[in-house]
């Protein structure tokens, strides 16, 4: 083979063998693109060279920062991945009266239970799905947010009904959430059938035997069942299950931080630093939108007209992955980060969980812990496309969990979890490509607003 000939052969090899670590970010990159193609030019970007950073929270708390569907181009593919029901979505009503009472009715729901209750409701949901792995000293591989999905499932469940959660809701309940999770990170398409199983089942529940708070006046019967499937066993499944999924792969891959809250001699809120760290690191929310109802007069700057579409990004505001992995600065009120907004902003449509979902987090996480050491190699990303592969150690009984065969089963995990990623890319860079476009020839929220307003509804020129 001639020099030229081996050369070539040289940078096809090296190129194949480089793909797990170039083609993941190289596809991400392009969907980015693709979303902000999707959000139009209209956007404005938070933090951006319109909105910087120090106006980021004032903005984004400004009264009239309060649409949140209607003219915006990106509400048609989030109603796209949130149907069925997107309409009496929590998160994405119009501000009124009908939002008013729904959020006041998941506060009740959730006010319902004392933080006790809460810790008992947690620890056991918890105790019950880690009983049924199997009850012997191997090594358990498991993806982290599949472990999680089950608890949050059956919380959720017993949080809405007062009532435990029989196994077999308990599936709907996981298989509507996952095909939810699954389609927004473009690893699988829509299964409607799947999320109309568990709308069926609400509405019979809802007709037979209705939970003890009172669901909103406002909303028919099939509307109440779409706000009970949307705000807790869509959204409050998902988030808690990716929460929790985040928070025990960082633990599985920073094991200094591991091994101190293992040996029981951690401050007593460390364990709080970790997840505040967690979130801080990878915050659940990438970019909120919201569509301005009236200017916002700004000190020194042009202000920001009505009808504009506001894009909150949260990772980039919070700096996230750019410090080292590091709970102990949580524990001082000097070296707290001030950037920091993991459950959104109170002024505007904060999160219902903001209250309990550390707490929360903090019993599920000690009850794992309490049984496991984790191990991991896999890539911690903000997405999680991967779900969080992890191995789980039994901490007691003897094991075959030799110095040796840990970090063979590491490397390989490593490994794999790189080679999983370039095919997972392709897929996500298809799918999200065709969601993209299905979830624009649906026009879910376009029609809807155009529906009901008897006329166009507002567009904007990402949507046209």
């Amino acid at each position: 083979m001639s020099p030229t000939g081996w050369l070539i052969t040289g940078a096809i090899v090296a190129l194949v063998v480089g793909l797990p670590y170039w083609l993941p970010r190289a596809v991400i990159a392009l969907r980015v693109r693709i979303f902000a193609w999707v959000g139009g030019e209209e956007g404005i970007r938070a933090p951006g060279r319109e909105v910087p950073a120090e106006e980021f929270k004032k903005v984004y708390g400004h009264p009239a920062a309060n649409g949140r569907s209607r003219g915006a181009a990106l509400s048609d593919l989030f109603w796209y991945w949130l149907s069925p029901g997107p309409e009496v979505h929590q998160e994405h009503l119009e501000p009124g009266p009908r939002y008013d009472d729904v959020a006041r009715t998941t506060r009740q729901i959730l006010a319902g239970l004392s933080r006790e209750q809460w810790t008992e409701l947690v620890g056991r949901c918890t105790r019950r799905v880690l009983d049924e792995l199997p009850a012997d000293t191997r090594v358990h591989r498991v993806r982290l947010r599949d472990l999680m999905m089950p608890v949050w499932a059956e919380v959720y469940y017993e949080v809405v009904f007062r009532a435990p959660c029989p196994r077999s809701v308990r599936d709907l309940i996981t298989g509507n959430a996952n095909d939810v999770v699954s389609a927004l990170k473009c690893t699988s398409l829509r299964h409607m059938d799947r999320r109309a199983r568990l709308t069926a089942h609400l509405r019979d529940r809802l007709a037979h035997d209705p939970p003890p708070v009172p669901l909103p006046s406002s909303l028919s019967q099939r509307e109440q069942a779409y706000y009970l499937q949307g705000t807790f066993f869509n959204t409050a499944v998902v988030q808690m299950s990716e929460a929790m999924a985040h928070l025990l792969l960082a633990l599985a891959t920073h094991r200094p931080v591991q091994d101190r809250l293992s040996s029981g001699e951690a401050d007593p809120d460390f364990l709080d630093g970790v997840i505040n760290e967690t979130l801080q690191h990878f915050p659940l929310f990438g970019v909120a939108h919201r569509i301005t109802s009236g200017d916002i007069a700004r000190d020194g700057r042009k202000p920001i007209p009505a009808g504009s579409v506001l894009l909150f990004n949260y990772p980039e505001y919070q700096g996230s992955g750019s410090d080292p992995f590091d709970p102990e600065r949580w524990l001082n009120p000097d070296t707290r980060p001030s950037a920091f907004i993991p459950f959104g902003v109170t002024a505007n449509r904060p999160c219902p969980a903001r209250g309990f979902a550390v707490l929360t987090m903090r019993i599920a996480a000690e009850e794992t812990l309490r049984r496991f050491r984790l191990e991991s190699s896999a890539e911690h990303t903000r997405s999680l496309p991967s779900r969080g592969p992890c191995l789980l150690v039994p901490r007691t009984g003897a094991t075959d969990w030799t110095p040796a065969r840990r970090r063979t089963r590491l490397a390989v995990m490593g490994l794999a979890d790189r080679w999983e990623g370039v095919g997972r890319s392709l897929v996500q860079l298809v799918l999200g490509s065709y969601m993209v476009w299905d979830a624009r020839r649906q026009g879910l929220c376009r029609n809807y607003f155009a529906a009901s307003s008897g006329g166009s509804a507002p567009s904007v020129a990402a949507g046209r």
